[in-house]
């Protein structure tokens, strides 16, 4: 490897390049035309251009390649969608997504502390009946400060997210940061497995828990029903208007050990030290709802707090969910052979997080995307946040 001198600037995805050439190149040797490295530099710099499928990426190359030839090599030009699709279709899947996990945590400062939002998506698009092929679902854990996708565990076909979500939380490193899963992820082991990693936990508790929610909901209700008169929980309130619409949360907790004690099975639970209610009304347009849910959390009882990590819990929907949806249009893809859903999902990870990262355009990620795949310079500064 050359050393580089001091002062000279890195090219673009250089960073991208020392990690994911780690990932194993899946072709024989007389069949390899073009570089591995180059291959996954172009799809990645067109699915930050807006590139959905293998097409796109060849024309996103064919496109850019007096450009893409001042950092890749590119032997014999740019490849074509047959070949693009054949790579990402056997490349292994799980040494990508290590690849980008090593490569998230080394360029990014991690903000420590933070929330980190676990849930998982289903790729509708992926699902093939000609094949009998179920659309497969993608677990994600999201830094909620950073805005950035930390790692991601495809759900095994024969699984669910409960053996996904402890195999990914293995692989972070989130000491210190508070974990928020939804009611699935609400098991002992993946308490246990959040402790360990000297994390905390924030987890949702609905009926699907059997003598969980029954002590938990029966415990603020008994409270509840005397309008909180004699109860010793801590109280906040957050109250939202705007656009016709009033939203009001509430939050009830305790660290009381009167309370915790008569949990079945707290024992179970690693280091459960407090519970919650949270009380949603949603005023529109005169009609009222309300939304009742509890927690419990390896934090002590701070009823602000709570509230807090709660409504922060939803930033994987807006932020990450969303987007792939709305931008990437991560739903219409058409892309299911073999690994390459999978695969293509982690680029779509890459380019998000390397949208994120850039604040110096105006509008959505949908825009910027447009700005990068009409301006050079400014498909650059995007590609910086890559080192």
């Amino acid at each position: 490897m050359a050393i580089m001198e001091v002062g000279m600037p890195k090219k673009p995805l250089e960073a991208i390049e020392e990690h994911f050439s780690k990932v194993t190149d899946p072709r024989v040797d007389r069949t390899k035309e073009h570089k591995l490295i180059d291959i996954l530099s172009i799809a990645i710099c067109a699915v930050v251009c807006g590139a959905e499928g293998w097409v796109d990426v060849e024309l996103f190359g064919q496109s850019k390649l007096p450009w893409l030839k001042t950092f890749l090599e590119l032997p014999n030009g740019i490849p074509s969608h047959d070949t693009f699709g054949r790579v990402f279709s056997r490349i292994d899947a799980q040494q990508f997504q290590l690849a980008f996990y090593e490569w998230v945590w080394a360029v990014n400062d991690i903000i420590q502390g933070q929330i980190v939002n676990m849930d998982g998506k289903q790729l509708r698009g992926s699902k093939d009946k000609v094949l009998g092929k179920r659309a497969i679902y993608m677990v994600s854990a999201w830094a909620e400060a950073n805005e950035l996708v930390l790692g991601q565990r495809k759900v095994d076909e024969k699984s669910n997210e409960i053996t996904a979500i402890p195999e990914l939380l293995k692989i972070l490193a989130i000491s210190g940061c508070i974990v928020t899963i939804d009611a699935i992820g609400t098991q002992t082991n993946i308490a246990q497995t959040i402790m360990e990693a000297g994390a905390d936990y924030v987890l949702s508790v609905k009926e699907n828990q059997g003598h969980l929610y029954e002590d938990v909901s029966v415990l603020f209700g008994v409270d509840q029903a005397q309008n909180f008169k004699y109860a010793s929980l801590e109280y906040a309130k957050t109250t939202n208007k705007g656009h016709g619409r009033l939203e009001i949360r509430e939050c009830w907790s305790t660290s009381n050990p009167e309370y915790l004690n008569l949990i079945r099975g707290k024992q179970d639970w690693a280091e459960l030290k407090s519970i919650a209610m949270i009380v949603g009304t949603r005023i529109i347009d005169g009609k009222e709802t309300k939304r009742v849910r509890f927690y419990i959390s390896s934090l002590p009882s701070h009823a602000e707090r709570l509230l807090q990590i709660v409504r922060k819990h939803w930033s994987i929907e807006n932020d990450l969910h969303w987007v792939l949806d709305v931008a990437l249009h991560e739903d219409h893809s058409r892309v299911r052979k073999d690994q390459a859903p999978e695969n293509l999902a982690v680029l779509r990870h890459i380019a998000l997080n390397l949208l994120k990262q850039e604040k110096t355009a105006k509008g959505g990620i949908h825009a910027m995307q447009l700005q990068a795949a009409w301006k050079e310079d400014y498909l650059l500064k995007v590609l910086a946040a890559a080192n």
